[in-house]
């Protein structure tokens, strides 16, 4: 069950945390996966090891908010044979309340995080329709449905990929196109080990155990737990999924009172 073999997986910001573990999982499971990703040096070295170990794997350097870099990368891939599975991931992050958020954060949110994946679909399910069908992956948060403090630009823009899930699930169901999207809790990935020794230095331990157990559950989520979810919604055992949002969040959202 749920194997990816014949089948070609385009995974952007796959090179780092969950985006890594996407790409590891997926081409365990037979895929050939393409990593679209901003630091070149670092998609070839992941590409390299999938290599290493027998699998199939090829690096991109691609700015996703760059709509002609993604065009000329989508087409250059589809040259080798058809896609069949888009897992836009790429994103980053940002603290800050509507007042503490500069227009420029705005905008740099924005562009990475909404047209991105904008740019992403809109490169990929042309050739989804000639192809006669696909399935799109979109990454959200728990901050696209719960309110988070300090999270303003963040949650609007991921709020905006729960919405463009949905309504390209609904545009293309005579396509054979599927789209769902994950919300994530915390995920304990590079990122967060960094983010609590710039702001809490000497005080990594304890704020790492705070963090932790925001989620009911009491930990954080394992990036291999978030790929393991993306396998299954990708893979042919979930063809009666569409349109909708997955919560992986230990919790957070329904039992966080």
């Amino acid at each position: 069950m749920f194997s990816l073999h014949n089948k070609t997986a385009l995974i952007t910001g796959g090179a780092s945390g969950i985006g890594l573990a996407i790409t590891q999982t997926f081409a365990q499971a037979g895929a050939t996966v393409h990593i679209l990703e901003l630091n070149a040096d670092q998609a070839r070295q992941v590409a390299d090891q999938i290599v290493a170990e027998g699998g199939k794997a090829q690096a991109h350097a691609v700015d996703v908010s760059d709509q002609a870099q993604v065009l000329e990368t989508v087409n250059r891939i589809v040259a080798q044979g058809p896609i069949h599975i888009l897992v836009n991931n790429a994103g980053i992050a940002h603290i800050g309340t509507v007042e503490t958020t500069s227009e420029a954060d705005f905008e740099r949110i924005f562009r990475v995080n909404v047209k991105g994946v904008y740019n992403c679909l809109y490169a990929v399910i042309p050739q989804f329709k000639a192809n006669g069908g696909g399935v799109v992956l979109n990454m959200a948060s728990v901050a696209a449905t719960v309110g988070l403090p300090d999270r303003f630009a963040y949650s609007m823009s991921k709020g905006a990929v729960l919405t463009m899930t949905l309504q390209v699930a609904k545009d293309y169901l005579k396509d054979n196109i599927r789209c769902n999207c994950i919300s994530p809790a915390r995920v304990h990935t590079p990122f967060v080990d960094g983010f609590i020794a710039r702001n809490y230095p000497g005080q990594e331990a304890e704020m790492f155990d705070k963090l932790s157990k925001t989620q009911p559950i009491g930990r954080m989520a394992k990036p291999a737990e978030i790929g393991a979810l993306a396998l299954y919604l990708c893979s042919d055992e979930a063809g009666f999924i569409t349109g909708c949002d997955y919560p992986i969040d230990g919790g957070f959202t329904r039992l966080n009172n």
